[in-house]
């Protein structure tokens, strides 16, 4: 797996201060995890289980396995965070108290 540095300026640039930024992004990420945990598991209720006598035995489901896979392919969402944060894509606001 290949590591990308992220220039901290261009993140900077996105908000008011570092700080900010990162926490805008660490919600937007917690949001995206929360996205994918839904669909994984509404795929994952789709896929009828295996039923054996013996519980003991460990047995793989290949469709389970395939959307797995697939699933890991996808970025991951801090990183679809960042992305979303450096392209201007997500917009925030203070709550007003």
């Amino acid at each position: 797996m290949q590591i990308t540095p992220i220039d901290l300026r261009e993140i900077d640039k996105c908000a008011e201060n570092i700080y900010e930024a990162i926490i805008v992004s660490s919600l937007r990420a917690r949001q995206l995890n929360d996205e994918v945990k839904i669909e994984f598991n509404a795929l994952l209720s789709t896929i009828p289980e295996a039923t054996t006598d013996d519980e003991s035995e460990d047995i793989d489901n290949p469709a389970q396995l395939k959307i797995s896979q697939d699933l890991e392919k996808r970025k991951k969402p801090h990183i679809q965070a960042l992305d979303e944060l450096l392209k201007d894509e997500t917009k925030y606001k203070y709550k007003d108290y």
